[in-house]
Protein backbone atom coordinates (compact mmCIF):
# COMPACT_ATOMS: atom_id res chain seq x y z
CA UNK A 1 0.00 0.00 0.00
CA UNK A 2 3.04 1.86 -0.64
CA UNK A 3 1.80 4.20 -3.50
CA UNK A 4 -1.90 3.85 -2.91
CA UNK A 5 -4.26 7.26 -2.33
CA UNK A 6 -4.22 8.24 0.98
CA UNK A 7 -8.61 9.26 1.97
CA UNK A 8 -9.25 11.16 4.86
CA UNK A 9 -13.07 10.10 6.39
CA UNK A 10 -14.70 12.70 8.69
CA UNK A 11 -17.55 11.27 10.31
CA UNK A 12 -18.83 11.81 14.23
CA UNK A 13 -20.96 8.37 14.26
CA UNK A 14 -18.68 5.54 15.20
CA UNK A 15 -20.23 2.52 13.52
CA UNK A 16 -20.86 4.56 10.51
CA UNK A 17 -16.92 5.54 10.16
CA UNK A 18 -15.70 2.33 11.33
CA UNK A 19 -18.04 0.99 8.06
CA UNK A 20 -16.34 3.50 5.58
CA UNK A 21 -12.49 3.04 6.36
CA UNK A 22 -13.13 -0.96 6.04
CA UNK A 23 -14.63 -0.55 2.63
CA UNK A 24 -12.49 2.03 1.40
CA UNK A 25 -9.47 -0.06 2.87
CA UNK A 26 -10.13 -3.29 1.19
CA UNK A 27 -10.35 -4.41 -2.48
CA UNK A 28 -7.93 -4.13 -5.03
CA UNK A 29 -7.42 -0.35 -4.72
CA UNK A 30 -6.71 -0.85 -0.58
CA UNK A 31 -6.86 2.99 -0.15
CA UNK A 32 -4.55 4.37 2.90
CA UNK A 33 -7.35 5.31 5.11
CA UNK A 34 -7.24 7.74 7.94
CA UNK A 35 -10.24 9.19 10.50
CA UNK A 36 -11.55 12.03 12.51
CA UNK A 37 -14.82 12.36 13.91
CA UNK A 38 -14.88 16.13 14.19
CA UNK A 39 -14.65 19.26 12.34
CA UNK A 40 -11.60 19.89 14.42
CA UNK A 41 -9.69 16.54 14.40
CA UNK A 42 -10.23 16.68 10.44
CA UNK A 43 -8.57 20.24 10.29
CA UNK A 44 -5.75 19.10 12.13
CA UNK A 45 -5.60 15.59 9.89
CA UNK A 46 -5.62 17.98 7.02
CA UNK A 47 -2.32 19.89 8.40
CA UNK A 48 -0.82 16.55 9.59
CA UNK A 49 -1.00 14.54 6.27
CA UNK A 50 -2.95 15.74 3.63
CA UNK A 51 -5.46 13.31 1.60
CA UNK A 52 -5.81 12.55 -2.15
CA UNK A 53 -9.62 12.48 -1.50
CA UNK A 54 -11.68 13.61 1.68
CA UNK A 55 -15.10 12.10 2.74
CA UNK A 56 -16.67 14.46 5.02
CA UNK A 57 -20.33 14.67 6.31
CA UNK A 58 -21.73 17.63 6.83
CA UNK A 59 -23.25 17.98 9.81
CA UNK A 60 -20.28 17.90 12.46
CA UNK A 61 -21.07 17.69 16.31
CA UNK A 62 -18.35 21.01 16.21
CA UNK A 63 -19.40 22.46 12.89
CA UNK A 64 -20.07 22.47 9.47
CA UNK A 65 -18.41 19.79 7.05
CA UNK A 66 -18.31 22.64 4.41
CA UNK A 67 -16.00 24.72 6.41
CA UNK A 68 -13.80 21.20 6.29
CA UNK A 69 -14.06 21.21 2.43
CA UNK A 70 -13.61 24.90 2.24
CA UNK A 71 -9.77 24.67 4.40
CA UNK A 72 -9.29 21.90 2.25
CA UNK A 73 -9.57 23.43 -1.20
CA UNK A 74 -7.87 26.33 0.26
CA UNK A 75 -4.71 24.45 1.49
CA UNK A 76 -4.49 22.74 -1.85
CA UNK A 77 -6.47 21.97 -5.27
CA UNK A 78 -4.59 18.53 -5.48
CA UNK A 79 -7.17 17.54 -2.32
CA UNK A 80 -10.56 16.23 -3.49
CA UNK A 81 -13.36 16.48 -1.48
CA UNK A 82 -16.71 14.43 -1.45
CA UNK A 83 -19.24 14.62 0.58
CA UNK A 84 -21.21 11.54 2.19
CA UNK A 85 -24.60 12.34 3.71
CA UNK A 86 -27.92 9.92 4.60
CA UNK A 87 -29.51 12.13 2.17
CA UNK A 88 -28.95 15.00 0.12
CA UNK A 89 -31.64 18.24 -0.05
CA UNK A 90 -31.43 20.53 -2.73
CA UNK A 91 -29.81 23.40 -0.41
CA UNK A 92 -26.89 21.29 1.01
CA UNK A 93 -26.31 19.99 -2.31
CA UNK A 94 -25.40 23.11 -3.83
CA UNK A 95 -23.55 24.77 -0.46
CA UNK A 96 -21.33 21.53 -1.03
CA UNK A 97 -20.92 22.21 -4.58
CA UNK A 98 -20.39 25.72 -4.11
CA UNK A 99 -17.53 25.21 -1.16
CA UNK A 100 -15.84 22.65 -3.64
CA UNK A 101 -16.94 19.64 -3.60
CA UNK A 102 -16.49 17.29 -6.49
CA UNK A 103 -19.03 14.86 -5.70
CA UNK A 104 -22.26 13.80 -3.21
CA UNK A 105 -22.82 10.03 -2.26
CA UNK A 106 -24.37 8.38 0.41
CA UNK A 107 -23.30 6.49 3.62
CA UNK A 108 -25.36 3.51 2.54
CA UNK A 109 -23.35 2.85 -0.73
CA UNK A 110 -21.79 -0.87 -1.16
CA UNK A 111 -18.40 -0.98 -0.45
CA UNK A 112 -17.77 -1.78 -4.34
CA UNK A 113 -19.77 1.52 -4.80
CA UNK A 114 -17.83 3.76 -2.30
CA UNK A 115 -14.45 2.51 -3.81
CA UNK A 116 -15.37 2.98 -6.89
CA UNK A 117 -16.32 6.68 -6.34
CA UNK A 118 -13.24 7.47 -4.63
CA UNK A 119 -11.46 6.17 -8.15
CA UNK A 120 -13.42 8.23 -10.19
CA UNK A 121 -13.08 11.44 -8.53
CA UNK A 122 -9.65 10.92 -8.32
CA UNK A 123 -9.85 10.11 -12.53
CA UNK A 124 -11.41 13.49 -12.64
CA UNK A 125 -14.97 12.34 -12.53
CA UNK A 126 -17.74 13.71 -10.54
CA UNK A 127 -19.51 10.77 -8.29
CA UNK A 128 -23.03 12.14 -7.54
CA UNK A 129 -25.38 9.07 -6.03
CA UNK A 130 -28.16 8.06 -8.06
CA UNK A 131 -31.06 9.62 -5.74
CA UNK A 132 -29.37 12.74 -5.55
CA UNK A 133 -29.01 13.22 -9.42
CA UNK A 134 -32.46 12.03 -9.63
CA UNK A 135 -33.89 15.10 -7.30
CA UNK A 136 -31.36 17.57 -8.50
CA UNK A 137 -32.48 16.68 -12.11
CA UNK A 138 -36.27 17.14 -11.45
CA UNK A 139 -35.47 20.44 -9.81
CA UNK A 140 -34.01 21.76 -12.96
CA UNK A 141 -36.80 20.51 -15.09
CA UNK A 142 -39.31 21.63 -13.06
CA UNK A 143 -37.53 24.96 -13.00
CA UNK A 144 -37.00 24.92 -16.71
CA UNK A 145 -40.96 24.49 -17.08
CA UNK A 146 -41.93 26.73 -14.81
CA UNK A 147 -40.85 29.37 -18.25
CA UNK A 148 -37.74 29.76 -20.50
CA UNK A 149 -34.52 30.15 -18.97
CA UNK A 150 -31.91 29.13 -21.56
CA UNK A 151 -28.58 30.45 -22.12
CA UNK A 152 -26.27 29.00 -24.98
CA UNK A 153 -22.79 29.37 -23.16
CA UNK A 154 -20.65 32.50 -22.31
CA UNK A 155 -18.77 32.23 -25.71
CA UNK A 156 -18.54 28.60 -25.41
CA UNK A 157 -17.53 26.58 -28.65
CA UNK A 158 -18.89 23.68 -30.10
CA UNK A 159 -16.70 21.18 -28.49
CA UNK A 160 -16.83 23.12 -25.15
CA UNK A 161 -20.12 22.71 -25.03
CA UNK A 162 -19.19 19.03 -26.13
CA UNK A 163 -17.58 18.57 -23.06
CA UNK A 164 -19.23 20.11 -20.75
CA UNK A 165 -22.33 18.04 -21.72
CA UNK A 166 -20.15 14.52 -20.71
CA UNK A 167 -19.20 16.36 -17.52
CA UNK A 168 -22.37 16.84 -16.70
CA UNK A 169 -23.27 13.07 -17.01
CA UNK A 170 -20.35 12.29 -14.50
CA UNK A 171 -17.65 11.19 -16.86
CA UNK A 172 -14.09 10.82 -16.23
CA UNK A 173 -11.65 13.28 -18.35
CA UNK A 174 -10.79 9.86 -19.74
CA UNK A 175 -13.83 8.97 -20.61
CA UNK A 176 -14.69 12.26 -22.37
CA UNK A 177 -11.72 12.01 -24.45
CA UNK A 178 -12.70 8.42 -25.86
CA UNK A 179 -16.14 9.65 -26.43
CA UNK A 180 -15.05 12.38 -28.23
CA UNK A 181 -11.78 11.00 -29.81
CA UNK A 182 -9.50 13.86 -28.62
CA UNK A 183 -6.65 13.19 -25.96
CA UNK A 184 -6.72 13.37 -22.31
CA UNK A 185 -4.56 16.54 -22.44
CA UNK A 186 -7.16 18.57 -24.58
CA UNK A 187 -10.26 17.41 -22.32
CA UNK A 188 -8.23 19.07 -19.77
CA UNK A 189 -7.47 22.35 -21.83
CA UNK A 190 -11.34 22.48 -22.89
CA UNK A 191 -11.98 22.06 -18.80
CA UNK A 192 -9.77 25.12 -18.06
CA UNK A 193 -11.72 27.27 -20.54
CA UNK A 194 -14.59 26.43 -19.59
CA UNK A 195 -13.99 26.97 -16.00
CA UNK A 196 -12.87 30.57 -17.22
CA UNK A 197 -15.95 31.34 -19.01
CA UNK A 198 -18.23 30.13 -16.45
CA UNK A 199 -16.21 31.79 -13.92
CA UNK A 200 -15.92 28.56 -11.81
CA UNK A 201 -13.42 26.90 -9.83
CA UNK A 202 -14.35 23.18 -9.87
CA UNK A 203 -16.09 20.78 -11.54
CA UNK A 204 -19.20 21.20 -9.34
CA UNK A 205 -19.94 24.36 -9.82
CA UNK A 206 -19.45 24.06 -13.94
CA UNK A 207 -22.13 21.28 -14.09
CA UNK A 208 -24.52 22.98 -11.37
CA UNK A 209 -24.32 26.58 -14.02
CA UNK A 210 -25.32 23.81 -16.95
CA UNK A 211 -27.89 23.09 -15.42
CA UNK A 212 -29.21 25.74 -13.52
CA UNK A 213 -28.62 28.26 -17.00
CA UNK A 214 -30.07 26.10 -19.09
CA UNK A 215 -26.05 25.70 -21.19
CA UNK A 216 -27.02 21.52 -20.81
CA UNK A 217 -30.58 19.75 -21.16
CA UNK A 218 -30.76 16.57 -19.28
CA UNK A 219 -33.76 14.14 -19.25
CA UNK A 220 -34.51 13.13 -15.68
CA UNK A 221 -35.23 10.21 -16.72
CA UNK A 222 -32.10 9.30 -18.60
Amino acid sequence: MQNADRVLVVEDDADTRRYLAQALGAGEARYRVRTAATLGEGLAELEDAPPRVLLVDLGLPDGNGLDLIRAARAKSSAILPLVITVFGDEASVIGAIEAGAQGYILKSEAPDDLREAVAQVIAGGAPISPGIASHLLRRFAESAAQGPHTDEGPGLTGREQDVLKLLVRGLPYQEVADALAISRNTVASHVKSIYRKLEVGSRGEAVFEALSRGIVKVDPED
